[in-house]
């Protein structure tokens, strides 16, 4: 998928593929089957110039985890941090692999935007903005005891703004534009 930034295009290469190898990747044996996602990001900038960061909202329609809204869905090691990003730093790399602790009939569909904060705002002590640069779905459902996975699909950009309120509501300390 195709990005630009300031003037330079970029791309974000997504793989989306079952999880074969729980215990190779960190997760419990329970995780077989389930979802394992990478996008990797692609700039031909260095240093400071090629620093992004993944914003991911996330959507489940039952379970514990059951929302009614996409929601946040930042990396558990930062869970309290008040941070919009999962993972940033210089051409950041997107990994998760979800599974849900109860396995019953549910969708969950995550909404993941490679996004970028002007470290020149940063550096004049302006507020930190968050901006948009290219987003994509995927996930996965469990029906009648069957696990399938959603393909991933390119993102309206504008589907942004559907997610601006609970990023406000989240990190009331960071600026979340309309596009």
């Amino acid at each position: 998928m195709p990005f630009q930034w300031r003037g330079t295009s970029g791309t974000v290469t997504i793989e989306c593929h079952p999880n074969g190898d729980p215990a190779g990747i960190g997760c419990p044996p329970e995780a077989i089957g389930f979802p394992v996602c990478t996008a990797t990001v692609q700039y031909p900038h260095v240093g400071y110039q090629s620093m992004f960061g993944w914003v991911q909202l996330v959507h489940s329609t039952t379970g514990a985890g059951s929302t009614t809204k996409f929601e946040t869905d930042p990396f558990v090691l930062f869970g309290d941090a008040p941070i919009p990003y999962c993972w940033y730093g210089i051409e950041p790399t997107l990994f998760d692999a979800p599974f849900p602790p109860v396995q019953e009939n549910m969708e969950w569909e995550a909404n993941s935007f490679l996004a970028t904060t002007p470290l020149e705002e940063v550096f004049a002590l302006q507020q930190r903005t968050v901006v948009p640069l290219v987003g994509f779905s995927w996930g996965f459902d469990i029906s009648n005891g069957r696990l399938g996975m959603r393909a991933t699909d390119p993102l309206p950009l504008d589907r942004w703004n559907d997610h601006i309120e609970e990023l406000r509501g989240h990190y009331p300390l960071w600026t979340f534009p309309h596009l």
